[in-house]
């Protein structure tokens, strides 16, 4: 028999959807968030000359490979070098640190576990400290490397260094802020949605790309049907990995109450193949993204003799290199179980079914709960590491083996638009279910009003 939960989601429709007027004003604001986050990726920063830096970053010895992924994030304003070409990123990378530091120093991992909601806003405010700082950093390298470069900036000095690191800090400040309200009175996944509009609004211009090197000839049209062909059947497989899970059989006992017997019931704890979700690309990404962002501008200026290393480094660190590769699949590796660590906890879990009378049938409740529960989820980790490291490394290495320049379309992007969008979809089915809840709740309240009124009222005596 179908829990009430399935019952209400079979019975959603659009006029179920039209009665939600709370979720259109989610939706809504939601949309207007992401419009004006586009809108600025068209704004430059003062002092650039947009058609020079324009043609710079075209030019495939001026600096490509890591940049074009970083630009493909921000929804091409790094090619614009807009007000927002640094995006979240900073922000991700100081939510890796504070979660990594969560995990190893005492004082933070105390406010995790034991802080409650004001442990979980303190660490929050620690996450926007530090994303100034990278913010300051990341746009520090940039602005001096730019005013180094000749011919980008119209009037390179103190004014344009000062203007270009307030500008781009202040652009990533907003962003967070942004994608905090979205989550807040959107949809929810803010600063994800906000990544996901980046990588939408670019995907086009990079299809376009691909047909326009099919025209030119420097593209085999075999090699393009293969690329359309691979793209729709990771996106199927995505979708597969996404949605598979484990469930675990938990049964309850049958206990007495009064003069009947009570439980027995049997449920399933459903433990998901990809646990991290789309979080270990993202931090792998931004991790990548964080040295070579500023080590890209810079090698373009005239390095003293003590960092002529630099621009061997960064061209170790391209698309399709090996170490780029090497690292890229160790971070996706590393992420997934770190990030599995810190949302599930086998011994948590397996007290919470001690507390509540459940059991695993042929496991001792506690201890030998936690430990084969921690067994399962430690293979399950391992195939979605390997399901994760496949789908962002395969294109890559094929995109640079067939010599397709300038066209990023791996899997990283597509790993992270589906996830998205599956996502969103799920939040929006549960403000859905939410609307329905409270409609049921209602309709209760009236019925129970009026049948009390109804027994109060007595049909008056005839003389």
């Amino acid at each position: 028999m179908a829990s009430a939960a399935e019952q209400l989601a079979a019975n959603m429709n659009m006029g179920s959807f039209a009665k939600a007027t709370e979720l259109h004003k989610r939706l809504l604001f939601t949309l207007m968030a992401l419009l004006v986050y586009r809108i600025g990726t068209y704004v430059p920063i003062p002092g650039i000359n947009s058609d020079a830096f324009l043609q710079f970053f075209q030019n495939p010895e001026g600096g490509r490979g890591v940049l074009d992924m970083f630009n493909m994030f921000s929804g091409g304003a790094v090619e614009r070098m807009a007000v927002f070409a640094l995006n979240v990123m900073p922000y991700i990378s100081a939510s890796i640190i504070v979660q990594l530091m969560g995990a190893v120093y005492p004082p933070w991992e105390k406010l995790k576990k034991e802080g409650g909601e004001s442990g979980r806003k303190q660490l929050n405010q620690y996450t926007r400290y530090l994303t100034v700082v990278l913010a300051l950093f990341q746009s520090t390298g940039i602005a001096f490397g730019l005013n180094a470069t000749p011919g980008l900036i119209d009037e390179p000095g103190l004014f344009f260094i000062v203007s270009t690191i307030t500008t781009l800090t202040g652009g990533t400040m907003f962003l967070m802020w942004l994608g905090e309200q979205v989550t807040a009175r959107g949809v929810g996944n803010g600063i994800s949605l906000i990544i996901f509009a980046g990588i939408v609004a670019v995907l086009p211009g990079t299809v376009a790309r691909m047909f326009g090197l099919a025209q030119q000839g420097q593209m085999s049209a075999f090699t393009l049907l293969f690329f359309t062909a691979m793209a729709i059947g990771l996106v199927a497989f995505i979708v597969f990995m996404e949605r598979a899970q484990r469930r675990l059989l938990i049964q309850y006992p049958k206990r007495q109450e009064g003069n009947r017997m009570a439980g027995g019931e049997r449920s399933f704890l459903p433990l998901k193949l990809n646990t991290a979700g789309v979080i270990p690309a993202i931090f792998a990404s931004s991790l990548l993204m964080l040295p070579t962002t500023v080590a890209q501008f810079v090698a373009t200026a005239n390095l003293p003799p003590w960092m002529e290393w630099l621009p061997g480094l960064t061209a170790m660190l391209q698309n399709g290199q090996p170490l780029f590769i090497l690292l890229y699949g160790a971070l996706i590796v590393f992420f997934c179980f770190f990030y599995t660590s810190i949302t599930f906890n086998p011994e948590d879990t397996a007290e919470n079914l001690r507390k509540y009378g459940g059991f695993l049938p042929g496991i001792r409740p506690g201890k030998r709960t936690a430990e084969y529960l921690d067994y399962v989820l430690t293979r399950l980790t391992t195939i979605g590491a390997a399901y994760i490291a496949a789908v962002c490394l395969l294109p890559e290495v094929l995109i640079a083996n067939f010599g397709v320049g300038g066209v990023v379309l791996g899997g990283t992007s597509l790993l992270i638009v589906v996830s998205v969008t599956m996502d969103t979809v799920a939040q929006i089915q549960s403000h859905l279910l939410a609307h329905q809840y409270e409609g049921l709740i209602k309709k209760a309240k009236l019925r129970g009003r009026g049948q009390g009124r109804g027994k109060g009222v007595t049909a008056p005596a005839r003389r």
